[in-house]
């Protein structure tokens, strides 16, 4: 994918993950550099504008991305996980429980005579303790994304650092919606 090499500042890492990645998982970060590059972003370009101002234009489409980063992620062995877990609405109890297994989780807030409800957190790929979401499409969810999917697999001991793949600004200008 042209304009897409992390080297040249196209990325941001926060509290150091490109650093621990480079020191503890270099192959996954090789691998995913290298994702990344071979997604041909071109042959995503398959959208008709239905936009007034680029009416009948072709335009990167956020659904062929994901595709695209799908097919890539999922050739080199990465699979999606979700966490199961269990909530009631007194989060005294949620703070008891935290850290249980589902089933401990669900026992523990029928014990306090609360209803539980079933939930879960679902990330596109994970491989050796990394995570990575791509986000090509529904940009209110990258702060989700970020503050809850990746934090909830880092406190659940699944993963030890997450990464994010969103387009840059230099496709805005071909895609159907902004950059988050």
């Amino acid at each position: 994918m042209e304009g897409t090499d992390a080297d040249r500042g196209n990325l941001y890492s926060h509290l150091n993950g490109k650093e621990y990645l480079i020191v503890h998982h270099c192959n996954l970060w090789q691998q995913v550099r290298s994702i990344i590059a071979g997604v041909d972003a071109h042959a995503c370009k398959t959208k008709v504008s239905q936009e007034k101002s680029k009416k009948g234009d072709m335009l990167f489409s956020p659904r062929d991305m994901n595709q695209a980063f799908d097919d890539g992620f999922k050739n080199a062995g990465w699979k999606e996980q979700r966490n199961t877990f269990w909530v009631t609405a007194d989060e005294k109890i949620l703070r008891t429980i935290h850290g249980y297994s589902p089933d401990k989780q669900e026992a523990g807030i029928k014990a306090a005579g609360y209803e539980p409800i079933k939930s879960y957190n679902q990330t596109d790929f994970v491989k050796d303790r990394v995570a990575v979401e791509v986000q090509f499409g529904k940009y209110a969810f990258v702060a989700h994304d970020l503050f809850v999917k990746h934090l909830s697999f880092y406190v659940s001991d699944t993963i030890d650092v997450g990464i994010e793949i969103l387009p840059m600004k230099e496709l805005e200008r071909e895609m159907s919606s902004g950059v988050p």
